[in-house]
């Protein structure tokens, strides 16, 4: 169950914002909705993760997406990026670790272990969540840089629960990266045999692929193309395995939610037919 904080009339739906308490979190944690359609008509879902510093509003607040899911079936949810107020001395400190920053893992190190098992939060209590309050028995899952990451390595080791998977400038390969090697450090210790478990290209090596096949964009001009998300290190590691995949390279785009509602009805559209 969840208590809804907000809501808005928006494209003959409602855009909602709630709160409910997580069994795996152990804390209450928010989220974002829109709702197309009365619920009883809802039949499927599509998981929009976000990035770092972000939370459950950045997303259904810039991106446009209702307009794009209006009239049908599919509802969206955009769970918050980690849990918050802890009382863990630094966990505001920096935007790339801590608040905002969980990496869609569980960490398994003191004294983030606690509380920081965002893997289990995302599929299963969202998953749950949208099984028990909303009737939907289909699921997709997308995401933007680290919240592209978590729909890559969350959609490949979790069998076929997710029908689609997609993402926009995705940190791919975050083993080789600032980002993930502070992030993977802090929450799972230094074995990084552990860290290569929440690394796109390393499940792929490992044998983790997806039925489906995966979209992402990204753009050419992303400031942190080369030494963060690593795009052609993933086109490498999938193209060895088979792993079914499109990477489009979108000319003079940036990181930015003016490139992700440039292209999102494509993702959207693709999210539609293998819901549908």
């Amino acid at each position: 169950m969840y208590e809804i904080l907000k809501k808005h009339k928006s494209f003959g739906g409602e855009t909602i914002f709630a709160e409910h308490y997580s069994q795996s979190t152990k804390t209450k944690m928010r989220f974002s909705l829109f709702l197309p359609q009365s619920v009883e008509n809802i039949d499927s879902a599509i998981i929009w993760l976000s990035g770092l510093t972000c939370n459950e509003e950045n997303f259904i607040t810039k991106s446009g997406v209702q307009a794009h899911l209006a009239g049908t079936n599919t509802m969206i949810i955009c769970p918050d990026t980690s849990p918050r107020h802890l009382g863990i001395i630094g966990e505001d400190d920096d935007y790339d670790f801590g608040s905002g920053a969980s990496f869609y893992l569980n960490a398994s190190i003191s004294p983030y272990a606690d509380n920081y098992q965002m893997e289990d939060y995302i599929v299963k209590d969202i998953v749950q969540l949208l099984k028990n309050d909303f009737n939907t028995n289909k699921v997709s899952i997308c995401g933007h840089s680290m919240g592209g990451h978590g729909a890559l390595v969350l959609g490949l080791k979790s069998g076929t629960l997710f029908k689609f998977i997609s993402a926009f400038s995705p940190i791919l390969n975050p083993v080789l990266t600032p980002w993930g090697r502070k992030a993977f450090k802090g929450y799972l210790g230094d074995n990084q045999n552990a860290w290569k478990n929440h690394d796109a290209c390393e499940l792929l090596k490992q044998g983790y692929k997806s039925d489906a096949n995966i979209l992402i964009d990204q753009g050419t001009d992303d400031e942190f193309l080369k030494e963060e998300l690593l795009s052609e290190n993933f086109e490498h590691a999938a193209s060895e395995v088979g792993q079914k995949f499109r990477l489009n390279y979108r000319e003079g785009y940036d990181h930015s939610y003016y490139f992700i509602s440039t292209f999102l009805n494509g993702h959207i559209q693709e999210h539609l037919k293998h819901l549908a």
